[in-house]
């Protein structure tokens, strides 16, 4: 027997770079869309105008379940966190405070509203150090930073909130999240930037005077690490799978999302280069602490169990996405940003 979609979801982190990606397809999917945001890093300009905007914090346990009460989702689609992994090392309490004490907030409150669904923005950094590549879900936890040991936490959570009350749930451990939406017109605006992507283009643009190799001494083809890009439509598409998916009966858990694939950062800087036309000066800094020289995912379960595959995730294509969109938008979401 066929399961109906979910019709009405909440979408924490929603205003942010692949929160609203995902936001859009469910829109476009029929679904209603409650987005709870504190716009701390998020954007109104990347909203749809027919989505419900709840700006909470969700350490406000009152404002939260109030919220939960009135709107009445079925599921819950969870991408609020901090995610820098340097900040994380410096600053561990902001990431356990953030990412852990807030989303058990969000449990309480699911619990409360009799909300029994949620899909998880995991990491790929709670492996830490692969100790074999591809890295497939039975691989070891074992992260290396707050960043990935608070993701870890959560996902550990969820799995005794199954076993206590009855929650379905789903982890995607993304890899490396790139590109921007094939319309032009949503894409990455962090501030700092630290992806390698972005930053690359932006010394295509001037913005930078060059792009900084962290490190060419890797035992790798070329001596730069190697990464797994990820299209983030192909994210906001797993998502929306990952709900059907548990909507229908699936097995809760933790999936990879990744292509398989994996390419140098030395590559990704030359393609730029051709996608872009511009000769992007780069020079070689120091390794960044923590840089493992190679991380690609073995994606089967995702293929498997949510019928996914990566449909934009060619290389080029994602870095042409990005060109597009940081080319027309030269100040990401300018003066449209609602911080504070």
């Amino acid at each position: 027997m066929t399961v109906a979609p979910y019709t009405k979801v909440l979408v924490t982190g929603g205003a942010g770079y692949i929160g609203s990606h995902t936001v859009r397809l469910l829109r476009k999917s029929g679904v209603e869309v409650v987005v709870v945001d504190d716009l701390s890093e998020g954007h109104v300009g990347a909203l749809p105008t027919d989505v419900t905007l709840a700006r909470i914090d969700l350490h406000n346990e009152a404002a939260l379940l109030r919220c939960f009460l009135e709107t009445k989702p079925q599921a819950v689609l969870h991408f609020a966190a901090n995610c820098l992994v340097g900040e994380s090392v410096a600053d561990p309490g902001k990431y356990y405070k953030n990412n852990v004490e807030a989303s058990l907030v969000l449990l309480r409150c699911m619990r409360v509203a009799g909300c029994e669904t949620i899909v998880f923005s995991s990491t790929a950094a709670t492996y830490g150090e692969p100790v074999r590549v591809p890295i497939d879900e039975s691989h070891p936890n074992n992260p290396i930073n707050p960043y990935g040991m608070t993701k870890r936490m959560f996902e550990l959570a969820l799995a005794d909130h199954e076993v206590a009350h009855g929650l379905r749930w789903a982890a995607l451990r993304y890899f490396n999240a790139a590109g921007a939406a094939a319309a032009g017109d949503l894409g990455e605006d962090h501030e700092p930037e630290t992806h390698l992507i972005p930053l690359v283009l932006f010394a295509a643009m001037g913005k930078r005077d060059a792009i900084t190799i962290l490190g060419n001494d890797y035992p790798t083809s070329d001596g730069t690490c190697v990464r797994d890009y990820i299209h983030v439509e192909d994210l906001a598409d797993a998502h929306w799978r990952a709900l059907n998916y548990l909507r229908a009966g699936g097995k809760s858990g933790a999936m990879n999302l990744g292509t398989g694939e994996g390419y140098t950062v030395a590559q990704v800087v030359d393609l730029a280069r051709k996608v872009t036309g511009k000769k992007i000066p780069a020079r070689v800094g120091a390794r960044r602490p923590g840089d493992p020289a190679v991380l690609v995912a073995d994606g089967t379960k995702a293929r498997t169990q949510l019928g996914w595959k990566p449909q934009s995730s060619d290389l080029e294509r994602i870095v042409a996405s990005a060109w597009a969109w940081h080319s027309s938008h030269p100040n990401g979401y300018g003066d449209r940003r609602a911080h504070g």
